[in-house]
C-alpha cells in the first residue's frame, strides 16, 4: 500500500490514477479518500488524480496526541504529499474539512496551487467571542460522544443531519455506503480532529488580510440546502480576487456524491477556463455601488 511520510513523521496513505496535470482531492470530516470515487473515475481520463486519507483516517496513521492535529498541519500534509510525489504545483479540490485545508494551503504555500476548488467550506465558527466559545464547546462535546459511543452510533447522528438528508433522499444506496464508511472510521482520529482542527481553527472571517493575498483562481461551490456554508462563500467572493461562486440547487453538504454529474461538470469547466487563462480577477468596480444620481434616466 503506497504511503508517504510527512515532515512530522506521520504516514499518509494515497492513491494515484491517470496521467496529466496533477489534481489532488482533500476529503471531508464525514468522508474518506474513497468519497472521491465519482471524481477520480471522471477526471483520471485527463488528469493525474491523487486522493489520500487524512491523518486520523486509516490506512493513514492515527496519532494519539491532539497537538498533531490542526488546520495548518492538514495544509502542510498536502504540501508534504506533493513534495514526496515530485509535484511542484497542482490543482486542489477540497470538500468541507478538505476545503478549509485547501484555503489554508493557499495561505501557507502561495504559488503551489494552480487552481482551488473550495466546496462546502465552513467558516470555522463565528467572530463573536461567545458564539466561538459555544462552537468550541460543541466540538468538544461531539468528540467526547465519539469516544464514548463509537463511530457506528455517531454515524446514525452525523449522517442524518439536515445537510445530509438531501443526499439520503436522492440516493439511498450511495448515502448508505457513505454512512458505512463513516461508521468504519477511527474514533480516535475523528475525536482528535474534532478537537485539534474544527474546534481550534480561527474563523476565516477574522483572516481577511490573508485571504486577500490569495492570487490563485478559485471556484467556491455550495449547496442551497447547506446554509452553514453560505456566509463563507460570500466572504471569499468579496476578498479573493479570482474567486467565483456556484450554488447547486436542492443540494446539501455532500455535493460531490449527491450531484456528481453537476459537480464534475462545474469543476471541469473551471479547470478548463484556468488552463486557458480565462478565469481573471474581478474588476473592483463590480463591487462598487453606482450613486443613484449618476444613473441615466430611461428614455420615454
Amino acid at each position: 500500500m503506497p504511503h508517504i511520510k510527512t515532515s512530522d513523521g506521520v504516514s499518509l496513505y494515497y492513491e494515484e490514477t491517470g496521467a496529466g496535470a496533477p489534481l489532488i482531492f482533500l476529503h471531508e470530516f464525514g468522508g474518506h479518500y474513497l468519497s472521491w470515487e465519482p471524481q477520480v473515475r471522471y477526471f483520471s481520463r485527463r488528469y493525474r488524480c491523487i486522493t489520500y486519507a487524512a491523518r486520523g483516517w486509516p490506512p493513514s496513521d492515527v496519532p494519539n496526541d491532539v497537538a498533531m492535529y490542526s488546520q495548518a498541519r492538514a495544509a502542510d500534509d498536502c504540501a508534504d504529499l506533493m513534495k514526496a510525489l515530485g509535484i511542484d504545483k497542482a490543482h486542489l479540490c477540497g470538500l468541507s474539512m478538505g476545503a478549509t485545508a485547501g484555503l489554508e494551503f493557499a495561505i501557507r504555500h502561495p504559488g503551489k496551487a494552480t487552481a482551488l476548488v473550495i466546496a462546502a467550506g465552513g467558516g470555522g465558527g463565528s467572530t463573536d467571542p461567545e458564539a466561538r466559545k459555544r462552537f468550541k464547546a460543541e466540538c468538544e462535546a461531539f468528540a467526547q460522544r465519539i469516544e464514548a459511543e463509537g463511530m457506528p452510533a455517531m454515524a446514525e447522528l452525523y449522517c442524518t443531519s439536515s445537510a445530509r438528508n438531501t443526499y439520503r433522499y436522492k440516493d439511498p444506496r450511495g448515502w448508505a455506503e457513505f454512512k458505512q464508511q463513516f461508521a468504519d472510521g477511527s474514533a480516535t482520529g475523528h475525536a482528535k480532529t474534532m478537537r485539534g482542527v474544527q474546534g481550534s481553527r480561527v474563523p476565516f472571517f477574522e483572516r481577511t488580510e490573508e485571504l486577500e493575498k490569495i492570487t490563485e483562481p478559485m471556484l467556491v461551490v455550495i449547496g442551497d440546502e447547506d446554509e452553514s456554508t453560505h456566509s463563507l462563500a460570500v466572504h471569499l467572493k468579496q476578498h479573493v480576487a479570482r474567486c467565483g461562486v456556484l450554488e447547486l440547487p436542492k443540494c446539501g453538504h455532500t455535493m460531490n456524491l449527491e450531484e456528481p454529474a453537476a459537480f464534475n461538470a462545474a469543476v471541469q469547466d473551471f479547470l478548463h477556463a484556468v488552463e486557458n487563462d480565462r478565469w481573471p480577477a474581478r474588476e473592483q468596480k463590480s463591487y462598487t455601488l453606482i450613486p443613484p444620481a449618476s444613473i441615466p434616466s430611461p428614455r420615454a
